[in-house]
């Protein structure tokens, strides 16, 4: 073989051995594409649903808290075609309603990914959702290669569940009663904790319980396909809260209180409206209330609920019920005849007076004319002991209703005070001791409820997917016996007729209670600023309602019965109208 016959079959080895090593390497990314994981997309998808908070609704039917769903937009600059920007701001601007200079500013601020909005009501998103499929179908979003892939996405205007918002459709009503919540941030996603009022006391069963799950097949646009091989798992809500109060009612009672605030000159003007035989809170009423969504620095005042949450000594209306634990004790008989003193009456270094100059005046007349020296006198009766056991069973210094937080509760003297004469005296008419109305309309529910105390309670039942599931409450508790309970009823209805109660009068109905003026401590002394009340109830033939009156410094007039009482009337008065009582006359034919 010559030279050049021996070099070319070298070029054809070479040649060969490339060709070969060529193959083998095809080969080997072939085998190697083949076994090695694909990223395709996956022709699952899947998403959870958040669980909502649970609403507050009135025994008429009304939602006046409830939670709603909010979302966020979400656009990727990179994927937006340029020659279609402007059609795309024009229609998220009309869409989201923000106006299209601002969503241009958002777009400018970063290429990437941009939130164009976070808090978008669940209505609102359902259009942009909808909004986003048509812009995908009319090309305004263009697919992008991806360098390391080479794999092509498209990413449209996302739509993303971000959080709920407590909404409050009847705006200021009902509080501070419902109370109001704060936000909190749990793994990205916003939600509502109770912090005042029913929103607070039951926000573990308010709060949502267990996320859904959704999961079946996407088409090629990457939505969900929903057929009956899908999953669905409803998400678990919190409960629904159904309460005793009903809104007409409450809203009527409210703008009424606005109103006597205003012509009192008071600082606050609040009342409770409950029915005697079972302790359900019918009304729970304050002049001073707030948006709970937009609540203001001027507003903090008015956070609390006056009915549990401000204490105060009651002055007079607690004259009732030491007359009761005498008569209970068979320590006094309503028409024996008491000493008046004019007036004024001496006790120790202490020396009680009294507005009207009573001579003599009868044991029941104490209470129908207020006189503080007669109180005073029929007091010393009791012992120590007796005396506050008295007041405990009547349910003072204890909690008085389950359904709201942060109660005061108030105080009454120990034992041992109450031996003593002046302790004895000042408690008698209301001083030395603090309450709060809530724990007033408990005590007074004895004298129009046969003797029986009963508790107050705003909730009627929890609402769990549409099952209401009622709420348990204490049993009556016996205070004093039914022949008790008769007697005092009668000397408050004598003290409507004829006493400090006189402007309470309602032809038709059975009216009773009793009227408190206290003066205000202020650095340890007695000032001439008070607070006044009226703590009564109003019958007709099938209804009884014990209700409590509070205005709080009142500056025109500091008598209960020219503030408290004309307030009560009108209360009486709204009840007529919205067919809580039926006065009983008898039209007279000519």
């Amino acid at each position: 073989m010559n030279r050049q016959s021996h070099r070319q079959v070298k070029q054809f080895l070479l040649l060969f051995v490339v060709i070969l090593a060529a193959f083998l390497l095809f080969l080997g990314v072939v085998i190697g594409n083949i076994i090695s994981p694909k990223q395709l997309p996956s022709l699952y998808t899947k998403r959870t649903t958040k669980a909502m908070r649970g609403s507050i609704i009135t025994a008429d039917g009304f939602h006046v808290a409830k939670s709603q769903k909010l979302y966020k937009a979400v656009v990727d600059t990179r994927y937006i075609d340029k020659e279609k920007l402007d059609l795309f701001i024009a229609l998220f601007s009309i869409y989201a309603d923000i106006p299209e200079k601002k969503v241009r500013q958002r777009l400018k601020k970063r290429r990437g990914s941009v939130v164009l909005s976070y808090d978008i009501p669940q209505k609102e998103a359902q259009y942009l959702k909808q909004l986003s499929r048509e812009l995908r179908r009319f090309k305004v979003f263009k697919s992008i290669k991806n360098p390391k892939t080479g794999i092509y996405t498209l990413r449209a205007l996302s739509v993303i569940e971000s959080g709920e918002d407590r909404i409050y459709p009847y705006g200021d009503a009902l509080t501070p009663v419902i109370g109001y919540p704060h936000k909190v941030e749990e793994n990205g996603y916003t939600l509502s904790k109770g912090v005042k009022g029913l929103e607070k006391r039951f926000e573990s069963e308010l709060e949502a319980r267990k996320e859904g799950v959704i999961s079946g097949q996407r088409d090629v646009l990457g939505y969900m396909i929903l057929n009956k091989e899908s999953y669905i798992k409803e998400p678990l809500d919190g409960m629904d809260i159904k309460l005793t109060i009903n809104l007409s009612l409450q809203l009527r009672l409210e703008k009424m209180l606005e109103k006597m605030k205003k012509k009192m000159g008071a600082k606050e003007v609040f009342l409770t409206v409950m029915d005697s035989s079972s302790g359900r809170v019918l009304a729970l009423a304050s002049s001073n209330r707030y948006l709970p969504e937009h609540i203001r620095r001027k507003d903090y005042p008015s956070l609390n609920t006056s009915a549990i949450e401000f204490s105060f000594e009651p002055g007079s209306v607690i004259k009732p019920i030491t007359f009761a634990i005498l008569l209970q004790n068979k320590l006094v008989n309503p028409y024996e005849i008491v000493n008046g003193h004019k007036g004024r009456f001496k006790i120790g270094r202490k020396t009680v007076t009294d507005e009207h100059k009573f001579t003599w005046l009868s044991a029941e007349d104490v209470i129908v004319h207020s006189s503080n020296v007669g109180m005073a006198q029929l007091a010393q009766r009791l012992d120590g002991g007796t005396f506050h056991e008295g007041l405990l069973r009547f349910g003072f210094a204890h909690k008085s209703t389950p359904d709201l937080v942060y109660e005061k509760r108030g105080s009454i003297p120990p034992s041992i005070k109450l031996e003593n004469e002046i302790y004895k005296a000042t408690t008698s008419y209301g001083y030395g001791m603090r309450v709060n109305l809530m724990q007033l309309i408990r005590a007074y529910s004895t004298f129009n409820n046969q003797g029986k105390r009963v508790e107050p309670y705003l909730v009627e039942a929890f609402i769990d997917r549409g099952e209401e599931i009622k709420t348990q409450h204490e049993e009556p508790v016996r205070v004093i016996d039914s022949a008790t309970a008769t007697r005092m009823q009668r000397i408050l209805i004598k003290t409507v007729l004829k006493g400090t109660g006189k402007a309470a009068i309602t032809p038709g109905l059975v009216v009773g209670g009793k009227t408190g003026t206290a003066h205000l401590v202020e650095k340890g002394r007695y000032v001439q600023k008070y607070n006044t009340s009226f703590l009564g109830f109003a019958n007709d033939k099938t209804h009884r309602y014990t209700i409590g009156v509070v205005v709080r410094q009142p500056q025109k007039n500091h008598f209960a019965s020219q503030t408290a009482v004309p307030v009560f009337k009108k209360a009486v008065d709204i009840m007529i109208r919205e067919n809580y009582l039926e006065p009983d006359i008898v039209k007279q034919s000519r």
